[in-house]
């Protein structure tokens, strides 16, 4: 029995360092810049790839953006169905909503493709994570706890996973990384009480953040669409 709980145990760090499958969208030019962009509950990276020519970025930008898919695996809430999700989201309760463990695991395999870029040879300060819904979970809790400093971290329509808390074993290189919070006035998934709550933590640890709502569900907005690009240009010295 104990070598079988050990067998299930090492077959789950095994599984954390397979790489994460994605989309790349390559710049014009050699990247400098890389924005990670992490995808909601149920959707995959291909959801969210479509945005790049959208942000209207110049056309001589060196910026390369990636998509990736995070693992199937069932969700409770779904009634164990199977599908893309960063970690299982156990109910509605905002309080009891993430199952750590799941986000744990997932924080590692984010952080092997933030050292992929880094190996690749762009700087960690040269590196955005992004996310949307699940996917923000997942930029914010990676990235505040993320050892070396980062660009920036985009959080849209998404909450702390710990709700009433910040995570723990905050980055102290992070503490003064630039963080962009957006959300929806009428977002009926994750409500917009949850992402103020985020916003309320962060602001009160003096963490640099930037809060925006905009007249949508759990969705996103043309108008955001250009509030992104604007940030991600001051953030990557676009302009």
């Amino acid at each position: 029995m104990i070598s079988a709980i050990f067998s299930n145990v090492y077959k789950v760090r095994s599984m954390s360092t397979v790489p994460l499958e994605r989309i790349t969208v390559e710049p014009t030019l050699p990247a400098k810049a890389c924005v990670i962009w992490l995808h909601g509950l149920g959707d995959s990276g291909a959801g969210f790839a479509p945005i790049v020519p959208e942000l209207r970025l110049p056309q001589n930008h060196t910026v390369r953006f990636i998509f990736p898919h995070a693992p199937e695996q069932p969700v409770t809430i779904n009634q164990g169905y199977v599908m893309r999700s960063w970690y299982d989201i156990k109910s509605m309760d905002l309080h009891n909503r993430a199952d750590m463990a799941g986000v744990l695991e997932s924080e590692v395999k984010v952080k092997a493709l933030i050292k992929e870029q880094i190996d690749s040879g762009i700087a960690a300060s040269n590196i955005i994570l992004a996310g949307f819904s699940q996917g923000g979970v997942m930029s914010l809790f990676t990235g505040l706890r993320y050892p070396e400093k980062l660009g920036g971290i985009m959080a849209l329509s998404c909450y702390l996973p710990n709700a009433e808390g910040l995570p723990e074993q905050l980055s102290a290189a992070n503490s003064t990384t630039e963080i962009l919070q957006q959300h929806g006035d009428n977002d009926d998934v994750v409500p917009l009480s949850a992402g103020k709550m985020a916003n309320k933590l962060l602001k009160a640890s003096n963490y640099p953040v930037k809060w925006q709502t905009y007249p949508m569900a759990h969705s996103v907005h043309p108008t955001q669409i250009r509030d992104i690009a604007t940030w991600l240009s001051e953030r990557l010295n676009l302009n």
